[in-house]
């Protein structure tokens, strides 16, 4: 198993794998060194206002400055990594904070007044330049600019978490653990989306802006649209059901947890039972070697079970799979790979040519098709939904004898079900950073 360490303790390591991982990724791509810019603010359109800052994740694979634009790190194989660190002399804004040793002890640090300090260590022309920010892009430094098979390594060295990493994304699920039970005590106090998002902020002590993602807050129905992107400032009369997907950060580092709730005991909560239970199976499946495909189209059958199990379909779970209608219930993917960011690198593709390892046919959506390695993290997240354009399609087009219509109806109001924990593939058994947050947090 990876040791779970504290995070200043294991950061020094974590620095030294970074350097032998891109040392190595240089020298198979012909590279003397690589610049790596933290990114730009960039303003609205005809605007003095810019977007909430995203660091380049490829900066903060080296180091936990989420806020910290236009900074730059310069890496060169057998050097202590360069670290221009912009800290403007400004007062309409709070500048960066100097520097703490913990992380700044690995690193060669000048604190630098002018953004583009960086500029000279980065002509070379053998200095692969690593970021979106327009200052890169006025480099014109053509084929070194993000050159795509420098990036592939990265990405697939990515997909193997560091002790530091893990440590850093199980704070972030004890983060989101404590926040999704203030979240359903919410939820069980009536309140309204809106409130319910405001509640999930203050526990895990976060702003919209520093969350991994957009958390979707959704009563009743909205919890059919999978990526419910509104909250609703009043309570629906009826409350029947609660589905939260909401996440925290630690150093940039993301937890990615779904959980799903009814107003009172019935057949929607005897369906998230079951769905709890077949997620929990899927999550103790999880080993290396495991083809996440596999895992994947396993999801559907047993879903497809608890469809026939409840009444909701006629045929049988394998019927429902062959034909296509376990998709109708579960149309996206069993899940993703997790870090720096919420559907993390790499999960696609094989190699440095970013050759892609395909989805199983009928499954587009599926973002991870990679066999499991130890370091992965992941998520495993089923869903059962009652989503009314994919129900009326397949009643037009499908077999609509093989659904129970009465039954889907009575419960379309309840939205849908959606169980989702983030898990650490080990050499034995699997890690479920989640379930392990909520224990801590009970």
């Amino acid at each position: 198993m990876i040791p779970i360490t504290t995070i200043t303790e294991g950061y020094a390591e974590h620095v030294a794998e970074c350097q032998r991982r891109w040392e190595r990724a240089l020298d198979a791509e012909g590279f003397d060194a690589a610049l790596i810019h933290a990114g730009s603010l960039v303003y609205g359109f005809l605007d003095d206002h810019h977007y909430p800052f995203r660091a380049n994740p490829h900066f903060l694979a080296w180091l936990p400055l989420t806020h910290h634009h236009d900074s730059a790190l310069l890496v060169r194989p057998g050097e202590r990594p360069l670290l221009y660190y912009y800290q403007p002399d400004d007062y309409w804004y709070l500048p960066p904070a100097d520097p703490e040793s913990w992380w700044a002890d690995e690193f060669e640090v000048r604190s630098e007044r002018d953004p583009d300090a960086w500029r000279d260590a980065a002509r070379g022309e053998r200095t692969a330049l690593v970021g979106d920010a327009p200052a890169l892009a006025a480099l014109d430094g053509g084929p070194r600019l993000n050159p795509a098979r420098l990036i592939n390594r990265l990405h697939l060295l990515r997909t193997r978490k560091t002790a530091y990493e893990i440590a850093c994304m199980t704070e972030a699920s004890r983060r989101a653990a404590v926040a999704h039970r203030a979240a359903e005590e919410a939820f069980r106090e009536g309140e309204s989306e809106y409130r319910i998002h405001q509640r999930y902020c203050e526990a895990c002590g976060l702003l919209d802006e520093e969350l991994p993602y957009g958390n979707i807050v959704a009563l009743n129905a909205h919890g059919a649209v999978l990526h419910y992107q509104r909250r609703a400032r009043s309570a629906p009369q009826a409350i029947h059901s609660f589905l939260i997907d909401a996440g925290a950060t630690q150093q940039g580092y993301a937890a990615d947890v779904t959980r799903t709730y009814a107003a009172r005991p019935g057949t929607f909560a005897d369906l998230i039972e079951a769905m709890d239970g077949i997620q929990l199976e899927l999550c103790a499946a999880i080993r290396v070697g495991v083809d996440y495909r596999d895992l994947h189209l396993d999801a559907h059958l047993r879903i497809a079970g608890v469809l026939h199990a409840a009444g909701l379909i006629t045929v049988t779970a394998e019927e429902a799979v062959e034909t296509g209608l376990s998709g109708v219930f579960f149309p996206h993917g069993l899940g993703h790979f997790l870090g720096l960011q919420t559907h993390d690198v790499g999960g696609l593709i094989a190699d440095a040519e970013g050759t892609e390892i395909p989805r199983p046919d009928g499954h587009p959506y599926l973002r991870l098709t990679r066999i499991l390695e130890p370091g992965n993290v992941l998520t495993v997240e089923p869903g059962l939904y009652f989503i009314a354009s994919l129900l009326e399609r397949w009643r037009r087009d499908g077999q609509a004898g093989a659904v129970d219509w009465a039954r889907v109806e009575a419960l379309s109001g309840h939205g849908g079900v959606r169980i989702e924990d983030n898990v650490l593939v080990t050499d034995g058994a699997p890690v479920n950073l989640t379930r392990e947050a909520f224990a801590l947090t009970a």
